[in-house]
């Protein structure tokens, strides 16, 4: 009897925020200082789902493993849990930044890239954050650009917060 290797599906990696969850209605919390982070990360489970990005989750994990790479916090992993299933995203891992990381979100994401393609080939990077989408491209990494969720008005404010505050 010949034995059939099966391989395992890739990865492909999801942003959530901007990405698969619409942050606008809380971006007031971070856009001046005092930025309340609190408040920001708290509301994240009152965030809609963004149509565009469930249905690239939905297409990808036909073929795929999902993970999700976040630069949310780690102690807002029961929010984000829930969130997932209750838009009933494909299940998956999901990482999250450890409490007191501040280092820029590209640094960070691309960092747990390379964890992954070390364990499986990832097919896709699916993020908002231009600076996270450059640094995966220019490290060989396929990048979706999820464009379809933030204004002009609020790509500044996200973009501080990920790049230069560390924090999602």
């Amino acid at each position: 009897m010949t034995s059939v290797r099966q391989e395992k599906a890739p990865y492909a990696v999801l942003d959530i925020d901007a990405t698969l969850s619409d942050v606008r209605r809380r971006l007031h919390h971070i856009k001046r200082p005092p930025k309340n982070w609190d408040a920001f990360f708290a509301a994240s489970g009152r965030d809609a789902p963004l149509p565009e990005g469930l249905a690239v989750a939905a297409t990808l994990a036909a073929e795929h493993e999902i993970v999700y790479l976040t630069g949310r916090p780690e102690r807002i992993r029961g929010i984000t849990e829930d969130w997932l299933r209750r838009h009933e995203l494909p299940a998956g891992r999901l990482f999250m930044r450890r409490e007191g990381d501040r280092r820029p979100a590209a640094v960070f994401k691309l960092g747990r890239l390379r964890r992954l393609a070390a364990e499986r080939r990832v097919t896709v990077l699916v993020d908002d954050d231009v600076a996270v989408c450059d640094a995966a491209r220019a490290a060989g990494f396929t990048v979706l650009q999820a464009d379809w969720a933030l204004d002009e008005g609020s790509q500044p404010t996200l973009l501080e917060a990920q790049e230069t505050d560390g924090r999602t």
